[in-house]
């Protein structure tokens, strides 16, 4: 008998029960999931929505609808917990909140609706277009990568991102300035998306701030994810880009389209710019 592999995504939100009380998790946070100073937001976004969805799924509510992650301080490879608390139970929709704890330290707060995403739409009203950009093996592949990024996202080696050429002229030391980074995204291991690895794919793109000619790590501060339906099995279409940045903050939308080219989540994060060198 054989025994089933699991992605290395799943092995990275994995989490069981704690002691504690209902609700409580432990889980592990691999290093291979770091990028600049700390374990990727996306990724821990994801591990608080997995508890969240553990929570819920027992109401029928098991996919996250819109989440809001505030990033506490820093989060490292080794142990988390993860406390979960119910604020409503309804017939379509709960909410939750998490917090996750790490060295006796607050890490992560998040807020949540939870509900039942359908991959099917049956009333679709939008006039949203997703971007036009070459083929996945037409696109630039991150063995194309600066050195100096691929030694700062151990991330990227658990990724398959295909970049759009338009908007990698950063990588040969030529930003465009217009502040847009896209490309097509999946797992390097192969596992098809699902709600939650969407929120992985909200954050997983080199920050949109390297098309400003601002290498370098950007610490997210908070990230909002709106998911608008279950995605469908294939790449995954993500742009981010950004309009102001200020005083050392900016923000950064993405837009993620399945293989279907549906619109499948939404997301706004406010994150620190790197420091100009």
């Amino acid at each position: 008998m054989t025994t089933a592999i699991r992605s290395e995504f799943d092995q990275g939100i994995a989490l069981t029960p704690a002691q504690g009380g209902p609700g409580r998790y432990d889980g592990e946070l691999d290093p291979g999931w770091q990028i600049g100073g700390g374990i990727n937001g996306g990724l821990l976004l994801a591990v608080a929505g997995h508890a969240l969805s553990l929570r819920h799924g027992a109401a029928g509510h098991p996919d996250p609808v819109s989440i809001s992650g505030y990033y506490l301080s820093a989060a490292r490879s080794g142990p988390v917990e993860v406390h979960t608390d119910v604020v409503r139970e309804g017939r379509s929709l709960s909410t939750g909140a998490a917090s996750m704890y790490q060295d006796g330290e607050e890490r992560l707060r998040v807020l949540a609706t939870y509900g039942e995403l359908s991959a099917e739409g049956s009333d679709i009203r939008t006039s949203a277009r997703p971007p036009q950009l070459p083929p996945p093996e037409k696109c630039i592949g991150m063995e194309h990568a600066p050195k100096q990024l691929i030694e700062q996202a151990a991330l990227l080696q658990r990724l398959d991102l295909r970049l759009d050429p338009a908007t990698v002229g950063w990588a040969v030391g030529q930003p465009s300035g217009e502040g847009r980074i896209q490309g097509w995204f999946k797992l390097a291991d192969g596992r098809e998306p699902d709600p939650l690895m969407l929120l992985l794919a909200a954050d997983a793109l080199p920050p949109v701030t390297f098309d400003l000619g601002l290498p370098g790590w950007a610490p997210t501060i908070e990230l909002t994810v709106h998911l608008r339906a279950r995605p469908r099995p294939g790449w995954l279409l993500v742009s981010h880009a950004t309009r102001n940045l200020a005083d050392g903050y900016f923000e950064e939308d993405a837009e993620i389209w399945d293989d279907s080219g549906r619109l499948v989540a939404q997301s706004r994060q406010l994150a620190r710019a790197p420091r100009a060198r």
